[in-house]
This record gives C-alpha cells, sequence and structure tokens, in this order.
C-alpha cells in the first residue's frame, strides 16, 4: 500500500491545545494550554492531516468536567477533540491519497495523525472546505434531523428557534421555511443579532432575550401559540416554550447553554405537565444517532448553499492559540453563526 509520502520526509512538529485543568464555572484562559509535539510517522492505513480549520462548538464545554453524561470526558493534560478540516499531506491509505481534503475529529491541533477509515474526503468544489465544518457538517444536520426527524416541521406550523443567531440556530430557521413553516421566529441576543435574524437569515421576527422576559415577547409574536420549538438554551426559554406549545407541538432538545457553566445542579421547568395537557413531545437529540441522514442532508444543503436560498455566517479567529479565546466567546454569545479557527 502507500509508502510514507510529501511532508513527512522531516521532522513535522505540531502545536496543540491541551486541557490544563477543569473548569469550575465559565472556563478561564488557565484552563488551557498551548503545548507543542513532534508529528509521529503514519502506520500502515494511516494518513497526516494539515489542520486548516477547526470547529468550536458549545458541547465541548461539557465535554471538560468529568462527569460528562454521553461522551468520554476530555483528559487533564491531552489536546482536545472536536471536528476539523484539513489537507492530507502524508498517507499509508489507498482509499484517501495525498492532497485529499478531510474532515475528522482531531481538531485543536494543527496537524493530526488518524486512521483513514476515521476520515471522510469532501468536495470542495460543491463548498469551501469549512462550509464541512458549518452547514455541510454537523452543524447542518443537526438543524436538518431536529426539524424533519425529532420534532418534525408540518405544513403552517409555527416554529421557535433559540440562539438562533448561533451555528445551529441560523441554519434551522431558514429550513424550517423550507419546510412549510407558515412563521418563523429566532431568539437571539441582543438587538443587533434579532434584526440580522430577519434581514439576513429570512425569520419573521427576532427577539431580543436580553430586551424583556422572553416568554412575553413570544406571547407577542406568536399570540396563538406555537408548533415546534428547537431548544439550544434550556432554563427560561425552554420554560416559555412549553407554556406557548399548542396540541402536538414539539420541542426538540438539542442544547442548554444556559447551564452549561453552572456548579450547582440546575433546576427544570415547572410546568412539565402541560406536555400532558397539549399532547406534545419533549425529546432529547443527540447528533451520533442521526448520522445516516448526512447523505441526505449533504444532497439538499449542498444544493440550497448553489442556489443561494441557504445563507450561512462564520465567525473566525486566527491561530491555534486563539482557540480557547473563541471557545469562550461561544459560550458567551460572541459568535454570529459558526465558530471557527482557521490553522493556515
Amino acid at each position: 500500500m502507500g509508502g510514507i509520502v510529501r511532508g513527512m520526509r522531516d521532522e513535522l512538529i505540531s502545536r496543540e491545545i491541551r486541557l490544563a485543568a477543569r473548569p469550575v464555572g465559565e472556563p478561564v484562559p488557565a484552563d488551557f494550554e498551548l503545548a507543542q509535539t513532534r508529528v509521529p510517522q503514519p502506520g500502515e492505513g494511516q494518513i497526516v492531516v494539515r489542520n486548516t480549520w477547526m470547529s468550536v462548538d458549545p458541547y465541548m464545554r461539557e465535554w471538560m468536567n468529568e462527569d460528562v453524561s454521553y461522551a468520554r470526558p476530555y483528559e487533564l493534560g491531552a489536546p482536545l477533540l472536536g471536528s476539523a478540516v484539513g489537507e492530507v499531506v502524508a498517507s499509508r491509505a489507498e482509499t484517501v491519497p495525498v492532497g485529499s481534503v478531510v474532515t475528522h475529529f482531531l481538531g485543536w491541533r494543527e496537524y493530526a495523525v488518524l486512521d483513514a477509515a476515521e476520515a471522510t474526503v469532501v468536495d470542495t468544489s460543491v463548498a469551501p472546505a469549512e462550509a464541512y465544518l458549518g452547514p455541510l457538517g454537523t452543524t447542518g444536520l443537526t438543524a436538518y434531523a431536529t426539524l424533519t426527524r425529532v420534532s418534525p416541521v408540518q405544513q403552517g406550523d409555527v416554529v421557535w428557534i433559540s440562539a438562533a443567531a448561533g451555528a445551529v440556530g441560523s441554519i434551522a430557521g431558514q429550513i424550517a421555511r423550507k419546510l412549510g413553516a407558515a412563521k418563523v421566529i429566532g431568539s437571539a441576543g441582543g438587538p443587533d443579532k434579532a434584526k440580522r435574524l430577519v434581514t439576513e437569515f429570512g425569520f419573521d421576527e427576532g427577539l431580543d432575550y436580553r430586551a424583556a422576559p422572553i416568554a412575553a415577547q413570544l406571547a407577542e409574536a406568536a399570540p396563538d401559540g406555537i408548533d415546534v420549538y428547537l431548544d439550544n438554551v434550556g432554563g427560561d426559554h425552554l420554560h416559555a416554550a412549553i407554556a406557548a406549545l399548542r396540541d402536538n407541538g414539539r420541542i426538540g432538545m438539542v442544547g442548554a447553554i444556559s447551564g452549561y457553566n453552572a456548579t450547582e445542579p440546575v433546576p427544570g421547568p415547572d410546568n412539565l405537565f402541560r406536555l400532558a395537557a397539549r399532547n406534545a413531545t419533549l425529546r432529547g437529540m443527540l447528533i451520533n444517532f442521526h448520522f445516516d441522514l448526512f447523505p441526505e442532508w449533504i444532497e439538499r444543503g449542498s444544493a440550497w448553499i448553489a442556489d443561494g436560498s441557504l445563507r450561512y455566517e462564520q465567525t473566525v479567529e486566527e491561530g491555534i492559540e486563539r482557540a480557547p479565546a473563541a471557545l469562550l466567546g461561544v459560550l458567551s454569545g460572541a459568535n454570529t453563526g459558526k465558530m471557527l479557527v482557521r490553522l493556515g
């Protein structure tokens, strides 16, 4: 099979971000460490990827806890994990030759050595490489799977999306419209983001949750209630959504960013039984259970991007050393659209 090729005759040095300490509450820069390491030669069936872009996502905060419920926590002293895209610079796998552009899960480092089977070759003639970390990656798939399978949108529905200026939310609002929603409401932090939901992402209304209690704003925007809620926030947003549900309403629980930095257990909504009264559903959404929809989403999503009907935005930090700051920015709502770090 393919021998060690281009780029590996000389030793490569990679910088990476390691978890130095488990955060208590909101992470701080001291919880991270920038380190250098030698890039090993690839073994049989492996590739070496020069990462060019890495994804930064809210779930990463949960994985820093020792007791994360649905995945192995990040290890202290080890590089963090996350989605990345890059160019294959060495290969011992015939299926993934040098020069291929691939996505994989060994982000937070400049070079990654991994089994070729753990990488996915992407077509950069369809969309830029970084789009496969956003609208054509698990971000877009999360929005699509939630609104087609977990809490499916039906013709004429009123749909509410929280954290709607974020990576998942900004895509979800547009998908809801394409699936036949009669009205799409988004909420975000700050008047500028709320306005951009309408002017740039096609929402009917943008609510600024910082301006007034979200329940009151939702009642004004949807006086007859809502049919579908995609929850990225939890807390008071989830409480408001349950109160506003119409009969047979659906809630997809994607995230709960309002509680990720909490140091004590976060109380649940006190109106859960209203779900029974409305014959409604509240269903958790973990993307790992919906990867079978990826081909369908890539086909539909790439076509929508190509014809200009699906818009996406990115907030970009430059250099691996900025990755911790990018994560802190995501957790504080500093980003619009997908938060990315450009590595080179």
